[in-house]
């Protein structure tokens, strides 16, 4: 019952919150022996290297979505598809440096992940190309070999697609996460979609292309598809979850309609570890808010407009994108700086990169601690993002603020009080000095109760989906303005809620996902090796 639904995935939300004295169910402690292989691969398929092509020009990070998409020529479609992709999915969901310390190395990527565990996994969907494969085909995306595994061929394409466009789908692992995060780890492989979402549409649209996520394919389609529901696919104990398919093409399209299809599969999935803790609410928890079929939606038509921004390469931004692990508490940020920052944030549906998200937005808004802005006094602030949420957000919230808008700015961007409020962001986000000692944190407020009684329990993904993507902006926007970002996923959830007025007990507006900004304190232990270093010859 759809009902029992979403008080199911509510109990889950519930369940897995934060409070200053009681944490969501995790491990009690971290093994690092059986820590989970962050490299799928599918052992037996044909693997087809993707050229990698750093020096290529990409298009300044300001007008990613003025830029035209390179002509294509139909003799060399194969080859321009070829070159095209090996940029598209290093910089969607490929390596962007190694790093070393005390004898480990680690990999970090272009699309970011709490913990950087990746439980996202990247697919996409090709016509048959000479330069890749004679029949149209599956491919699972392997980044430590920037490389494409033929996972089956196909006797047709699902959807007839116009030259030049292609399939990206994107499934989630959570036995990943949840290795260190327990039962809260749901929330973070749904962060992860948005991230690796947003991640594409800003590669795509390198290239010229569009990205957008299809709204009408339910997870049992997206899963036969990938071959998810196969024996193959994963271990018993690590098993892997459909997230959402994009269309990417050189041109707007409406949504094509996905039908089933088969082919002949190759391969047969790597084992990720040897010891597994099971964490059954996750598996709970995704099967009520498991996606019907539904039909396409039209993206709604809102039009915030952006601020001028970096005309640094795109490609150089994105490639330099880290996630800070302490900030220096002294740095500060421009006000037209910041100003463009929260405009990037705002679901524009023709700016990058929310032309990929068909929903309408529900993170109403961003719950702003501001620290260290210049000409803003120290405080907490509010940006509305939803329209709708310009109304019912303050009459929700304590009375006592005062919602001056901030003058001369071009936003929706609202003064709640003044105040030095860096003791309270840090406790907030879990005693982590790093939300105070930055330029600002935030929070991001969902219209949580609203999104599920209108669309159903499985919104509840798409939600985190959406705070994805805004973590994302900020964290290419952060790297864009000279300074670093990072994602905050422990925080007090209901605590923020009380600090903002919200009524105890309610879950009207959920805090989804906080973030800080700031100047980052390198740690001169950890030396960079370049991304693809092991693939030299």
């Amino acid at each position: 019952m759809p009902e029992n639904a979403i008080r199911r995935i509510t109990a889950y939300h519930r369940r897995t919150k934060h409070a200053a004295d009681r944490y969501a169910l995790g491990p009690g402690y971290l093994d690092w022996d059986s820590q989970p292989d962050p490299f799928r691969r599918f052992d037996g398929a044909r693997r087809v290297a993707l050229p990698l092509s750093p020096e290529r020009p990409t298009p300044a990070f300001a007008a990613l979505a003025e830029t035209p998409p390179a002509p294509l020529d139909a003799g060399s479609l194969g080859l321009f598809l070829e070159l095209a992709l090996g940029l598209f999915l290093e910089l969607a969901l490929g390596l962007s440096a190694w790093k070393e310390a005390g004898g480990a190395s680690w990999a970090l990527r272009n699309n970011p992940s709490s913990g950087n565990l990746h439980p996202t996994e990247g697919w996409v969907v090709l016509p048959a190309l000479d330069c890749i494969g004679e029949a149209p085909a599956l491919y699972h995306y392997a980044p430590y070999h920037h490389a494409l595994e033929e996972r089956c061929r196909l006797e047709r394409l699902p959807a007839p697609l116009p030259e030049g466009t292609f399939l990206l789908a994107l499934s989630a692992i959570p036995w990943r996460e949840a290795w260190k995060y327990g039962e809260r780890a749901l929330r973070y492989c749904q962060h992860d979609a948005g991230h690796a979402l947003a991640a594409a549409s800003y590669a795509g649209a390198c290239l010229g292309w569009r990205v957008r996520a299809l709204a009408g394919p339910g997870d049992d389609r997206l899963a036969h598809l990938l071959g998810l529901d196969r024996a193959d696919a994963h271990h018993p104990e690590e098993p892997e979850h459909p997230d959402l398919i994009c269309v990417v093409s050189p041109l707007a399209l409406a949504e094509p309609v996905l039908e089933p299809v088969e082919g002949h599969w190759f391969g047969a999935a790597n084992r990720l570890g040897d010891i597994h803790e099971s964490w059954p609410v996750i598996g709970e928890a995704l099967a009520c808010a498991h996606r019907p079929d539904a039909a396409p939606i039209v993206a709604p038509p809102l039009r915030f407009g952006s601020l001028l921004g970096s005309g640094e390469p795109a490609g150089d931004i994105i490639r330099r994108r880290r996630s800070a692990q302490r900030m220096d508490n002294k740095t500060g940020l421009g006000r037209d700086a910041f100003f463009r920052m929260l405009a990037a944030t705002l679901p524009d549906a023709e700016a990058v990169p929310w032309r990929a998200f068909p929903w309408a937005p529900r993170i109403g808004a961003l719950a702003l601690f501001v620290h260290r802005v210049e000409g803003l006094s120290p405080g907490l602030y509010a940006l509305i993002r939803d329209p709708q949420a310009a109304d019912r957000l303050p009459a929700a919230c304590e009375s006592g603020f005062a919602w001056d808008a901030v003058e001369s700015c071009p936003l929706p961007l609202f003064r709640l009080r003044d105040g030095d409020i860096r003791w309270a962001a840090a406790h907030l986000s879990c005693q982590q000095s790093i939300a105070g000692n930055g330029a600002f944190s935030l929070g991001m407020l969902a219209d949580f109760a609203r999104t599920l009684a209108e669309e159903g329990a499985w919104a509840y993904r798409r939600l985190f989906w959406e705070a994805g993507m805004i973590g994302q902006v900020l964290y290419l926007e952060a790297t864009a303005a000279g300074v670093a970002g990072t994602g905050i996923g422990c925080y007090h959830d209901d605590e923020v809620h009380a600090l903002l007025g919200l009524a105890a007990g309610s879950e009207e507006w959920q805090s989804l996902y906080h973030f800080t900004v700031g100047g980052a304190v390198e740690d001169s232990r950890i030396a960079t090796r370049p991304a693809y270093h092991h693939l030299a010859p």
